[in-house]
């Protein structure tokens, strides 16, 4: 009853300072949430779970697909508002490149014949290869990546310390020992200097057919530079790594665990890469 009293004295007095009865102010209280209000704080609750499974990389676009995915039906729209509302923002892409490839001309050298086309019909059509640094304060840890062109999957991928030619051969020969892709696989990179060698030359004798970049030109192998893009904003995203082992692991998981079997894809109508591969 004491409690009871102080309630009502402390509702009074709020509702005078208000200028509001309180007859109005108990018929508000009891006022059921609309369907609309519960179908909002329902889709809030999911959007904030997928958003901490995406590990805070989706945006308005692929948190749609991933609802409706699940079977949740709504739209962008009122999903960008609830993600507005609840202060959800994924990372934000920073344009700023390193460029590690040194053009190389001589007898490994071969002509560009994926000339900017991306399209592919099927897996294992065209591969596209590259390699970027990560920051350590050990120093730079090194990684080279094969990526499917149809599939937009990683098929192979190596790290360490060296920008070399062994790295780059030892992505690829996962990409083969795993896939055994079919003869006339296209396998495009730049002139860098770790693909224009005899090593990397002899790898690829018999198992791919070898395409490279024109002198200079970025746009040439741009999938596998957006690729990188996104590794870092969604993993590395402005932090120095304390180890190379540290930073292997991060890696190791974003690919293998985030990347290739769980991240939604827009290239490929927001499914997962391994998804295509089927």
């Amino acid at each position: 009853m004491i409690e009871q009293a102080r309630d009502t004295v402390a509702v009074g007095e709020l509702c005078r300072t208000l200028d509001v009865s309180q007859s109005g102010y108990y018929a508000w209280r009891e006022t059921k949430p609309s369907v609309h209000d519960q179908r909002d704080a329902y889709l809030s609750k999911q959007i904030q779970t997928v958003f901490d499974d995406s590990r805070h990389t989706y945006g308005s676009n692929r948190m749609e697909a991933a609802l409706r995915a699940q079977g949740i039906c709504t739209s962008r729209k009122r999903v960008a508002r609830l993600m507005r509302e609840q202060g959800l923002r994924s990372v934000q892409a920073k344009k700023r490149r390193m460029c590690l490839t040194r053009s190389v001309h001589n007898s490994y050298v071969v002509e560009n014949l994926l000339a900017q086309d991306f399209t592919a019909q099927h897996p294992h059509e065209k591969w596209l290869t590259d390699t970027t640094y990560i920051p350590t304060l050990e120093g730079w840890l090194y990684l080279v990546t094969v990526l499917d062109n149809f599939t937009r999957q990683i098929v192979g991928w190596s790290m360490g310390n060296q920008h070399d030619a062994p790295l780059a051969r030892s992505a690829l020969t996962m990409a083969l020992q795993h896939y055994r892709p079919p003869a006339g696989v296209i396998l495009h990179s730049d002139r860098g200097s770790e693909f224009v060698n005899q090593l990397y030359a002899e790898a690829c004798a018999g198992n791919v057919i070898r395409s490279m970049s024109g002198s200079g030109n970025c746009y040439d192998n741009a999938m596998a530079e957006s690729f990188f893009a996104t590794l870092k904003l969604e993993t590395v995203h402005g932090q120095v790594f304390a180890t190379r082992s540290e930073a292997r692991m991060a890696i190791f998981d974003y690919i293998e665990v985030f990347y290739n079997r769980q991240r939604l894809h827009s290239g490929i109508a927001y499914a997962a890469p391994v998804t295509m591969a089927a």
